[in-house]
């Protein structure tokens, strides 16, 4: 199917993902899982992709055509999504997408949320909401991906129980690894997706800030900050009043989102 795994996509913390074609010509991708995680993890990450992807059917979370389990090997196979992953083209100035179209995209990882909060019969909690997890389609149409870490909660409840943090460093909802914060619930995907909205809008990476001390320094402050006293956020190629406008709409919905400690 992928040619001896030939042509790699791309690889995260739990395997690498590889161009592959159906017997019907179909283009596929396929997630190999990493064989090193131990056994638990693996097989949880694997299980949470199956029954959470199974259970979805929007325009805006990726298709999952099939999988493969034989012994301790494990793959997934998706549909392909032509553009690759969001990453690609926000901390890249050179790689812009341009205002209207970021703000589509914008809105369309939205839907994708929603649809798991309160589309399915089932509650679906993401836990990692981030550039690398949001796939682009032949028309930069977003789709939502890798439900590695995600849960699967009864919809008439409002908060969910977890044994430990699970997420991405940077994008982890403050109540998700300590619940001194208050508890987990689908807001917690909806801080990842303020956090991810505010790079979309700077064009850089949330731990990495121009600051003298990185570690004291919040990225929705620093964002907050510079928009209160009206200094240039950097933003990638702002032109137009109409373009400052979307990018200023989504910098404020980013703080609105991300944003539990601006006061």
């Amino acid at each position: 199917m992928t040619g001896s795994f030939k042509n790699k996509l791309g690889h995260g913390g739990s395997g690498s993902v590889y161009r592959g074609r159906l017997q019907d010509g179909r283009p596929v991708a396929v997630k190999i899982l990493n064989e090193n995680l131990k056994g638990k993890r693996q097989g949880e990450e694997f299980i949470n992709e199956i029954v959470s992807i199974s259970k979805t059917s929007h325009v805006n979370i990726v298709s999952l055509v099939g999988f493969c389990f034989e012994g301790h090997k494990q793959a997934l196979v998706y549909e392909f999504m032509a553009n690759g992953s969001l990453e690609r083209f926000i901390y890249d100035k050179k790689s812009c997408l341009g205002w209207e179209k970021l703000y589509e995209i914008a809105i369309g990882i939205a839907r994708g949320l929603e649809y798991l909060h309160g589309g399915c019969n089932t509650q679906i909690l993401h836990f990692d909401i981030k550039p690398h997890n949001i796939l682009l389609d032949e028309y930069f149409c977003p789709k939502i991906a890798d439900f590695g870490l995600s849960k699967l909660c009864p919809r008439k409840e409002n908060f969910t129980s977890m044994e430990d943090a699970r997420g991405t460093v940077g994008y982890i909802a403050p109540e998700v690894y300590n619940r001194c914060f208050g508890k987990v619930s689908h807001k917690s995907d909806v801080y990842n997706y303020g956090v991810m909205i505010l790079e979309m809008v700077s064009g850089r990476k949330n731990a990495n800030v121009m600051a003298e001390n990185r570690r004291k320094i919040y990225f929705p402050h620093w964002i907050y900050t510079r928009l209160q006293l009206e200094n240039d956020l950097g933003l990638c190629s702002v032109r137009t009043k109409e373009e400052d406008e979307i990018a200023r709409k989504m910098t404020i919905v980013g703080l609105c989102f991300s944003s539990k400690f601006i006061k």
